[in-house]
């Protein structure tokens, strides 16, 4: 027996999109598929691009005050154990200095739900599917209740329902898969604030510090192992040049703190072609719209500017509309239809960017093969390095109606 339904003008299965609604004065409610806010990994580098988003959200300086500023990027021969490439991470770029710190998932999440109004998440609320229902659509839930959304926004990770229901390319294995963990230092760790990255010999690895006390690491390799997960990824790193601050990181891990996961991505080109970004008075945003690998550590910025662009250019269309009945109903619709279609229009260009490039760069950096390999280390590591500065270096705008969508 199907449950009561319910009526919500927006819908969305985002918490930095909410929040950037909630700053433009538009109420929306969160869909929330779990008991409690969850996490995919530990944390995230978090770029210049991203905290420029969180400060247009109002959160920026809170998670600077969590997290230490990355100072350099350094970037290791896995084969020799030379440093490659140095640099400084506080350099000035075209839109200003360029800013990193790994950031906790969970202090983020955190600081988002405390910055909404009481009730804005609903829990334990799955969406199974979607079906349009006039200038509406009827989102079924896995509990057997229904939502009837006038705007549907699915930030709902890479199985998006909503973005299947669009007719987005469904993700694509890249043939990698990557284990992420967490070590814990509570007499500190003594790393210096600076990002590791060890590149080759059929792996990518990385390790960086969110803040005196915590470490987060990453491993990336192809195919996927056997093996016991931890274990295998030290047997791995103890036949290179690895520095041992790196193998104790990983040996500090508790099993719970390390997860693994095959990399998926949507093919830039799909998403160059496609019109299926928005549709009517739905669209898709974060990983439901650019699932990437993790090779420029882009994701979740470029989720953070797509929360900043489609609050403004959503939150714009509805402040400009007013009024009862169904002529104000009609225009409603209307409005809102072009704005969503402006936000999908401003981010499919970015979106295929950081696909794209995130799996070149993840190719060439991992790749075992003799000729890539003598390339990307002897001509290409400064190119590679440098791509990492390009990707942060833009600025997606405050939610001011000044801000272009």
């Amino acid at each position: 027996m199907q449950r009561e339904q319910a009526a919500e003008d927006i819908v969305i299965a985002g918490l930095a999109v909410a929040l950037g609604l909630h700053r433009k004065g538009v109420r929306s409610v969160v869909l929330e598929s779990s008991p409690t806010l969850r996490t995919s990994g530990f944390a995230f580098m978090t770029w210049t691009n991203a905290f420029r988003a969180l400060d247009a959200l109002g959160v920026g300086d809170k998670m600077r005050s969590q997290h230490q500023q990355i100072q350099g990027l350094r970037v290791m021969s896995s084969a020799t154990g030379e440093i490659m490439q140095e640099l400084d991470l506080r350099v000035q770029g075209k839109r200003g200095p360029h800013e990193a710190r790994c950031v906790s998932r969970n202090e983020l999440l955190r600081a988002l739900e405390e910055e909404l109004p009481t009730g804005t998440i609903r829990y334990s609320s799955k969406i199974v599917s979607t079906e349009e229902d006039g200038n509406a659509n009827i989102l079924h839930l896995s509990d057997g209740s229904t939502f009837r959304a006038k705007v549907l926004i699915g930030c709902d990770g890479i199985n998006s329902v909503v973005a299947r229901w669009l007719g987005l390319a469904k993700p694509s294995d890249s043939g990698r898969t990557a284990t992420r963990g967490h070590a814990k230092y509570p007499e500190g760790h003594g790393f210096e604030p600076k990002f590791l990255q060890l590149v080759g010999k059929g792996f990518r690895a990385g390790l960086v510090p969110c803040n005196d006390a915590d470490v987060y690491w990453f491993f990336t390799w192809s195919p996927s192992p056997d093996a016991a997960m931890k274990q295998f990824v030290l047997t791995k790193l103890r036949s290179t040049k690895v520095p041992p601050q790196v193998l104790e990181a990983i040996e500090r891990s508790e099993m719970n703190d390390v997860l693994a996961a095959p990399l998926r991505f949507r093919s830039p080109l799909s998403l160059l072609f496609t019109s299926s970004i928005s549709k009517g008075n739905v669209c898709v945003a974060g990983d439901a719209l650019h699932p990437t690998t993790p090779d420029l550590a882009q994701g979740a910025c470029t989720a953070l500017e797509d929360a900043v662009v489609l609050a403004r250019c959503l939150g714009e269309a509805l402040l400009r509309t007013g009024g009862d009945g169904a002529a104000a109903e009609e225009e409603r619709s209307r409005r809102v239809e072009a704005g969503l279609r402006q936000y999908a229009d401003s981010r499919r260009w970015r979106s295929v960017q950081l696909t794209g490039a995130s799996y070149v760069v993840g190719f060439v950096q991992q790749s075992d093969h003799a000729a890539v390999g003598f390339l990307r280390d002897k001509l290409m590591s400064t190119v590679l390095a440098k791509m990492v500065l390009m990707m942060p270096d833009y600025d997606c705008g405050t939610l001011s109606s000044s801000g272009a969508c």
